[in-house]
């Protein structure tokens, strides 16, 4: 059983997703997923979109759980609110002004862009930038928004994503032929008047309606959330692993100190050095004590010879 939940036909029909666009404004390459033509209007097949969905949502679930980057995009109307939302509570990142050209291409100069991006918001909150002018400080600001809204979504973004996930891919034909050019996959909602080649995970519905966008971003960003929280989970139980997996070589380590204070060759090393030193200590104090019973006799000695020497001399008088 899935962690996250996948809306069923009924929901989509609730919600209008089978809705396509006029007859005349259709993509043939979208036909596989029409089911009917209803007043003039193309009825997309809710069970071909019920089973993409779900593979849709397997794919940027198992992405997530191993923590690729995602960003949602989708710049119309009615779909910002939604694609911020959705993504930020997912932990996705998220485009829903404009796609920045060279995003994908030429990320090196949007990375300098997002540095300073960064730099000003940091300045403004440290009060580096209290000692410019007003004039100054007010054209700041003013940078600062105007980069905030192009920028902000992939403040967090430090290399090219690993995904898209894009709401009309007819209208934001530059980020998906970016993706294909780096060889990114890219999810889409494409509806009737879209042309589906190189989108890698197609999901066939209205892209125009609130509503019918709105249950199938969060049926993504749920799917998204999860697999956020399994990528999470797994860290966390990587660190507990190295943290046990430590433990014992601690333990070793003081066992090998306790086996080593005990060990009887260590002792008789230690025993033998300390009767060195013994000696050489009190061996100095002996050689002293001998010299000087030697001098002791020899001047016996001599006072015992010296006498005898007079009596003979006198005998001899």
């Amino acid at each position: 059983m899935s962690k996250y939940k996948v809306p069923k036909i009924e929901e989509l029909i609730e919600a209008g997703v089978h809705f396509g666009h006029q007859i005349r404004r259709w993509h043939p390459k979208m036909e596989p997923y029409i089911y009917t033509v209803s007043k003039n209007i193309h009825i997309i097949d809710l069970e071909d979109t019920e089973r993409l969905l779900k593979e849709a949502c397997e794919f940027l679930y198992k992405q997530a759980s191993e923590g690729k980057k995602i960003v949602f995009v989708g710049t119309k109307k009615q779909s910002k609110e939604i694609i911020q939302a959705e993504s930020t509570r997912s932990g996705a990142m998220f485009v829903n002004e404009r796609w920045i050209g060279g995003a994908i291409t030429n990320f090196p100069t949007i990375k300098k862009n997002l540095d300073k991006l960064i730099k000003y918001m940091r300045g403004k909150e440290t009060g580096e930038f209290d000692k410019y002018t007003k004039k100054e400080r007010l054209l700041i600001d003013r940078e600062t928004i105007k980069m905030n809204l192009v920028y902000g979504g992939i403040l967090n973004l430090t290399e090219t994503p690993d995904v898209l996930f894009v709401i009309d891919p007819k209208r934001e034909r530059t980020a998906v032929k970016e993706a294909q050019n780096a060889g990114i996959p890219v999810v889409a909602i494409v509806d009737t008047n879209a042309d589906p080649t190189g989108i890698d995970y197609i999901i066939p519905g209205n892209d125009d309606a609130i509503k019918s966008v709105a249950i199938l971003v969060r049926a993504i960003a749920d799917a998204v959330e999860e697999g956020y929280k399994e990528f999470d989970k797994k860290g966390a139980e990587q660190v507990k692993k190295a943290e046990k997996a430590a433990e014992p070589e601690v333990e070793q380590k003081e066992d090998m100190v306790v086996t080593t204070k005990e060990s009887p060759v260590v002792t008789a090393e230690v025993e033998e050095i300390e009767e060195k030193l013994v000696v050489e200590v009190v061996e100095p104090k002996k050689i002293e004590k001998i010299e000087e019973k030697e001098e002791k006799t020899e001047k016996v000695a001599e006072e015992t010879k010296t006498p005898k020497k007079t009596k003979a001399k006198k005998a001899t008088k």
